[in-house]
């Protein structure tokens, strides 16, 4: 995890997403989350910073262009923050198993999350609904998104 301090400012509560480099064309892509967000002057200090320690590192002897950016909406959640961020929000989550949940995220605790749905069964002629808690391990995760609702 990256831990910043720029200046004066406190970036406690920011964390790397992913940061990959394009060796060719020399591009860096930094994805940073933040528990309180991440306005663009952040990400622009943020850039900053990592700027003068890239520049010390003789890694990066050559002229390279550095994105530092939000994870944005249609990124996989990664930590456990992220997913807390989103409670109440709907997800889409795809399993080891190859099974995929939709749902509203409703509790997350340290080794799962509880994703709520309805469902329908016929009973008869007539077509019962349910609410469904389903619970989903982090271990059997291997993608969860946030779904874009308007």
């Amino acid at each position: 995890m990256l831990q910043l301090k720029y200046a004066e400012e406190d970036f406690s509560d920011c964390f790397t997403v992913e940061i990959v480099h394009l060796p060719k064309g020399n591009k860096i892509e930094v994805y940073i989350d933040a528990d309180n967000g991440l306005a663009f002057d952040r990400c622009q200090k943020i850039s900053r910073y990592l700027e003068a320690i890239f520049d010390e590192d003789l890694r990066f002897t050559e002229s390279y262009l550095l994105e530092v950016s939000s994870p944005g909406i249609s990124r996989p959640l990664k930590f456990i923050r992220q997913y807390r961020k989103n409670i109440d929000r709907i997800l889409t989550v795809d399993t080891l198993s190859g099974k995929q949940s939709e749902g509203i995220l409703t509790k997350v605790e340290d080794d799962h999350i509880v994703l709520q749905y309805e469902t329908k069964r016929k009973e008869g002629k007539k077509n019962i609904k349910e609410i469904v808690d389903e619970t989903i391990p982090f271990d059997q995760i291997k993608q969860a998104i946030v779904n874009i609702s308007f």
